[in-house]
């Protein structure tokens, strides 16, 4: 990893300017939104970026992290992959192109195991729904630098079969996710077609949107042989799934005694000193790219 990155992880940056000192420096303009007292950072991308006759894609990746981790994996990698790619949305603009790109880098996510309204995204849906952007195809993306296995999360995927946990599983809300949701698989096969999952993952920010009533996906990473594992451990306890999907890790000893060696070591390594450099893998860049690549493709 560079030493800008090195830089990012370190203990006491203030992760909102150097991203925004990042971007700037590579000749993209951001703006700091502020929300409930979150302050989420917005990239600027020219009215040449976007067609109207296509759908918009937003893009978002939290940059906040648990005080005395270094946050490589959870949420750095991922961090630097979207801000590398604004780069390339705007180059791709000043050539004519357009991509019909959002990025937001946000604030408050890991304030979700407090409960999904204090989760900076949870005010940010809330205000897309107000402004009446509703169409969006919103793409999360959490722990994105450790693997070679791009995992599409099970959340939400419960309305599509008439279940209950989502208070505003409307019609509407539910064409729209199936929708999405068969989109980014589609997405992934293509980009690594042997080597994708759908897997029961902890709530991103992915939660605030969904809460809202808006179709968001979250993507994430795993090491092959951990998803593996992991897949093997659903299937021989039927209680994973809701256990992963509600346990606050950091806080239940219950299901820190019964259910953490179930979980995938990458998981396990979120906030402690061990989310580090070393942890990561060079691999996962790659594919990572390719993936924010194929959303770049209009479509309506």
């Amino acid at each position: 990893m560079s030493e800008e990155f090195e830089n990012y992880i370190r203990p006491g940056t203030d992760r909102l300017a150097f991203l925004q000192d990042y971007l700037s420096r590579r000749g993209v303009s951001s703006s700091v939104i502020n929300i409930e007292e979150k302050k989420h950072l917005y990239v600027n991308f020219p009215s040449r970026s976007y067609n109207p006759q296509f759908k918009i894609k937003t893009l978002i990746s939290h940059y906040d992290r648990v005080e005395g981790s270094p946050g490589a994996n959870d949420n750095s990698a991922a961090n630097f992959a979207l801000a590398d790619f604004a780069v390339k949305v705007y180059e791709k603009a000043s050539r004519g192109r357009a991509s019909n790109i959002r990025i937001f880098f946000t604030d408050g996510e890991e304030l979700g195991e407090e409960g999904v309204k204090s989760q900076g995204a949870f005010g940010l849906a809330e205000l897309f729904r107000k402004l009446g952007i509703k169409n969006d195809d919103v793409f999360v993306f959490d722990a994105c630098g450790r693997g070679t296995v791009p995992v599409l999360a099970r959340a939400g995927i419960d309305a599509l079969a008439g279940g209950k946990d989502l208070k505003k599983a409307n019609p509407v809300f539910v064409r729209h996710f199936a929708s999405l949701f068969e989109r980014t698989q589609k997405i992934l096969q293509k980009v690594s077609p042997h080597n994708w999952m759908t897997l029961p993952v902890p709530y991103s920010d992915n939660a605030g949107f969904l809460a809202c009533g808006i179709p968001a996906v979250a993507i994430t990473f795993l090491p092959e042989e951990e998803a593996s594992a992991y897949y093997m451990e659903l299937m021989k306890d039927k209680n994973l799934e809701k256990a992963v999907m509600n346990a606050r890790l950091d806080e239940d000893a219950g299901f820190r005694f019964e259910y953490e060696e179930k979980m995938p070591v990458t998981w396990r390594l979120f906030h402690t000193r061990f989310d580090n450099i070393l942890s990561l893998t060079p691999e996962t860049s790659e594919i990572m790219e390719k993936i924010l690549e194929e959303l770049t493709v209009l479509y309506s």
